[in-house]
């Protein structure tokens, strides 16, 4: 074993940790070598996401002491930061030990003198975001691995303005724990006093800002009636989207009651992801036996959502997540503009990955539309930029996350899910489906057709294999894929705009990130990220073409396919 790893290893068996700590690393040496070294080979570390791993013991794994150490470091930070009374929200999801790490975190902040506000059970990511702002704090944890597999947990740290920790924060919060050179350092408990429960009274003001959000409650009045299945996939979503949908004045609301109770085994779907057609199943299957008008789904921390709706032979389909944001931000756009509460300073915002549908419908209506990096941490740093000079109207990312309104700065599946159960009363009142929608706005606009694929590699020389993979991208681009010439090389971690033909270097005015995006001549995109949560490398690809009428989207949609094929086997990436 490397002599850095066996000391990190050392240090735990000699440590002042509790014996069951010992006794599983103990289990470790004697029965699976890799894993032990997988445990302890880094530390980790914040990514696009916060803090996410596998549970268990080591200094590679969340459990009371990575939690507690990054509590410390967070700490140590906030109140170097800021003066006076700090004061920060810590809610949690249904995952197994969420709780417990929720509980863990509570407890250091307040033996360091911040005062906390606990929720008293689990609650949405998205309410957390609310709370921060609502209370006037200076932060906030959520216990919560997302969408990820059951044996994830994670630590998704807020800043004082809702949003997930930005530059240069997130890195210093990171310096302060690479201080903590014991878990003797770490204040564990004594500051009891300062926490106090929360529940109830939150969750009726976030649903009173949700029901705001609502373009046409006139319309809904009349479709009150609009069948709706929901499944909150085990997660924290039943805690407030029924109560959402009530409060909005949808009446027919069908929970997938199989799914309805929290359970951070997840005993019904493989992952507890709605981009996870698996995950949906149960859900199509109600809907189709209810010959519903749309189906919806949220992930463990209800801040992505899944949909499903009927196509015009009447067959359910899911949704992808650019299709889901086509028509979430065109139905505020227009709606707004119908309505007349549209302004001259509207301006929507989306990620480098996301459809550049949007982009072109945001031309056509006049809006302004942003891209940022991955990561709903940089939409909400946009509308803080742009605060009293911009007025944000809609956020989101192709991975089924959305954001309405500035009063949540993360991505928010309860109030998408009343969105998008609006947009559909609104199509059906004019006799119309969400399917019909987005075909129309293919042919308006033209038609996009997006698909991701993610390489995983898993362990230390997983990480390694991904850095090689992006590095030689960036030192040989391709000169063609799929026959088309690379016009562009954009190069985020270089922050460099290269037009291939002339050389020329134009600067991209974003974060550091390492992100490369090829831009052919034909319009076609491909990105290449590695995750900021996980031991993977994704793919993002993307093409178009012109939609000249409604008949001729399957064969179009076929030759776009077909294309994304050609791509993916060009870039021997399959």
């Amino acid at each position: 074993m490397d002599p850095v790893i066996q000391e990190k290893v050392n240090e735990w068996l000699q440590g002042n940790y509790d014996p069951a700590t010992k006794e599983a690393i103990t289990k470790l040496q004697q029965e699976n070598g890799e894993e032990l070294i997988d445990s302890f080979y880094r530390s980790l570390e914040f990514g696009t996401g916060g803090l996410r791993g596998v549970m268990g013991v080591g200094t590679n794994r969340m459990n009371k002491y990575t939690v507690g150490m990054a509590t410390q470091g967070f700490a140590n930070y906030m109140k170097d930061q800021f003066e006076g009374e700090i004061k920060v929200v810590v809610t949690h999801d249904s995952r197994n030990n969420s709780r417990f790490f929720a509980e863990t975190t509570a407890n250091v902040f307040a033996a360091n003198g911040i005062k906390v506000f606990l929720f008293e059970s689990l609650r949405p990511t998205p309410e957390l975001s609310f709370a921060i702002r609502h209370l006037d704090c200076n932060g906030g944890v959520n216990c919560t691995a997302s969408h990820n597999p059951k044996e994830y947990n994670g630590y998704k740290a807020y800043w004082a303005d809702g949003g997930q920790l930005v530059p240069p924060h997130d890195k210093n919060v990171i310096k302060e724990v690479e201080k903590i050179l014991s878990i003797d350092d770490v204040k564990w408990e004594g500051g009891e006093q300062h926490i106090t429960l929360i529940g109830a009274e939150i969750d009726k003001a976030y649903i009173e800002m949700v029901k705001g959000l609502s373009v046409y409650p006139e319309v809904i009045e009349r479709q009150k009636d609009l069948k709706i299945v929901y499944t909150p996939i085990h997660g924290s979503g039943i805690t407030l989207v029924p109560q959402v949908l009530e409060a909005f004045g949808f009446t027919n609301v069908n929970i997938v009651e199989e799914q309805a109770t929290p359970d951070g085994d997840f005993p019904t779907v493989p992952y507890p992801n709605p981009e996870e057609s698996a995950a949906m199943n149960m859900g199509l299957q109600k809907a189709r036996e209810l010959d519903a008008d749309i189906l919806l789904g949220t992930d463990p921390d209800a801040d992505r959502v899944g949909i499903g709706i009927k196509d015009r032979q009447g067959n359910w389909i899911l949704m992808n997540g650019n299709q889901t944001a086509v028509l979430a931000f065109n139905y505020m756009v227009e709606a707004r503009k119908k309505k007349n509460i549209a302004t001259p300073h509207d301006m929507i915002v989306k990620t480098i990955v996301t459809t550049d549908l949007i982009d072109e419908f945001a031309k056509a209506n006049n809006i302004s539309c942003y891209n940022v990096l991955t990561g709903f941490k940089y939409i909400a740093e946009l509308i803080r930029e742009k605060e009293g000079k911009e007025n944000f109207v809609i956020g989101g990312e192709e991975s089924y996350g959305m954001m309405i309104g500035d009063q949540v700065r993360d991505k928010d599946a309860v109030s998408a899910v009343a969105l998008l159960c609006e947009m559909a009363a609104y199509e059906k009142d004019g006799g119309r489906t969400l399917y019909d929608k987005l075909i129309d706005l293919y042919v308006q606009y033209g038609l996009y057709k997006e698909h991701l694929i993610s390489i995983t590699k898993k362990g230390m020389n997983g990480q390694k294999e991904i850095a090689e993979m992006m590095e030689n991208f960036r030192k040989h681009p391709p000169a063609t894929i799929n026959g088309s010439p690379v016009k562009k090389l954009l190069d985020y971690e270089l922050q460099v705009d290269r037009d291939i033909a002339s050389g020329n270097l134009t600067d991209i005015n974003l974060p550091k990130s390492n992100v490369l995006q090829f831009i052919l001549e034909d319009g076609s995109k491909i990105s290449a990220r590695p995750s900021g949560t996980e031991p993977k490398i994704k793919f993002y690809f993307s093409v178009n073409s012109k939609l000249e009428k409604a008949a001729d989207f399957e064969t179009a949609i076929a030759a776009l396919d077909e294309k994304i094929k050609g791509i993916i086997s060009d870039m021997h990436l399959q």
